[in-house]
C-alpha cells in the first residue's frame, strides 16, 4: 500500500474537492431560489415593498455620487454607491419580510417558542419547559444576561408557571438573575415582534462558562423530573418555509 498517497496524508482528493465545491454551488443555488421565492411572496403581499426598496437604493447611491461630485471624484464613489445601494435595499427587504412574518405569526400557538427558534445569538433556548392543556407554555432561554423565561398564553394562568419555575430554577443557579416576559399585546405584555429587541438589551451579568454550568444544571433537572409540556409545531402553516427564508436572509 503507498503510504504517501494524498488520502493517507489525509489531503482532500479531487473527487473530495470537487463534491464539496458542488455542494456549495448547490447551497448558494438554494439561498438564491430562496431569495427569490421571499420575494416574490412579499411583493405580492406588500405594495409598497418596491417603492421603498428602489427609494432606499436611489437614495444612497445619489448620496454617494453627490459626496464625489463635490470632491471630484463621482466615478470613483459611483461603484461604491451602487453597492451600498444594494445593500440598503436588501436591509429594506429583509425587515419587511421579518415584520410581515411576525405579523401572521402573533396570537397563535407556538408563536413565542417559533421566534425563540429563529434567535440570532448564542442563546440556548428550551422549548415549553413547563406549560398547559390549553397550550398555554413557558419557554426557558440561557444568555449572557441570566435565565430568561418566555411565556405565551393566558397571562392568569402563565404567571403561576412562570412563579413554578423560577422557585426551582432559583435553587440551583444561586444568584444569577432571573427574567420572565409575557408575549402578547395587552398591559404589561411584550408583542412578539419586540422579543428579539428585549433579549438584547438585557444586561450581560454572566459569562460562556456560566452559561454552560447553568444548562448541565437545569438540564439534569429536567432529567430527575421529566420532559416538558408538548407543543405545536409552529404558529403558522408556513412556518417552517418563513424559518428557512429568515435564515437565509440572516446569512446573506
Amino acid at each position: 500500500m503507498a503510504t504517501g498517497s494524498k488520502a493517507a496524508k489525509g489531503k482532500p482528493t479531487k473527487e473530495a474537492k470537487a463534491a464539496a465545491k458542488a455542494a456549495r454551488k448547490a447551497a448558494s443555488k438554494e439561498r438564491r431560489t430562496q431569495m427569490w421565492q421571499a420575494f416574490q411572496l412579499q411583493r405580492k403581499e406588500d405594495k409598497s415593498l418596491l417603492p421603498w426598496m428602489i427609494g432606499a437604493f436611489l437614495a444612497v447611491t445619489g448620496v454617494l455620487f453627490g459626496l464625489g461630485f463635490i470632491w471630484g471624484v463621482q466615478w470613483y464613489l459611483l461603484p461604491i454607491g451602487l453597492m451600498f445601494g444594494v445593500l440598503a435595499a436588501f436591509i429594506i427587504f429583509g425587515r419587511r419580510v421579518q415584520k410581515s412574518v411576525y405579523a401572521k405569526a402573533d396570537g397563535q400557538a407556538g408563536a413565542a417558542a417559533w421566534a425563540l427558534d429563529n434567535l440570532r445569538g448564542t442563546w440556548r433556548v428550551t422549548p415549553a419547559v413547563s406549560g398547559t392543556t390549553q397550550l398555554d407554555a413557558v419557554h426557558r432561554v440561557i444568555g449572557r444576561p441570566g435565565v430568561i423565561f418566555v411565556a405565551e398564553g393566558s397571562p392568569q394562568r402563565v404567571r403561576s408557571l412562570i412563579a413554578q419555575e423560577k422557585k426551582k430554577t432559583a435553587r440551583l443557579i444561586g444568584d444569577t438573575p432571573i427574567y420572565d416576559v409575557i408575549i402578547g399585546n395587552g398591559e404589561g405584555q411584550l408583542p412578539l415582534s419586540k422579543l428579539q429587541s428585549y433579549l438584547n438589551k438585557l444586561p450581560r451579568n454572566i459569562n460562556a462558562k456560566q452559561m454552560d454550568n447553568i444548562e448541565g444544571r437545569l438540564k439534569a433537572l429536567k432529567n430527575r423530573g421529566g420532559g416538558g409540556a408538548a407543543l405545536p409545531k409552529g404558529p403558522m402553516p408556513g412556518g417552517a418555509k418563513m424559518r428557512g427564508i429568515q435564515r437565509t436572509m440572516r446569512r446573506r
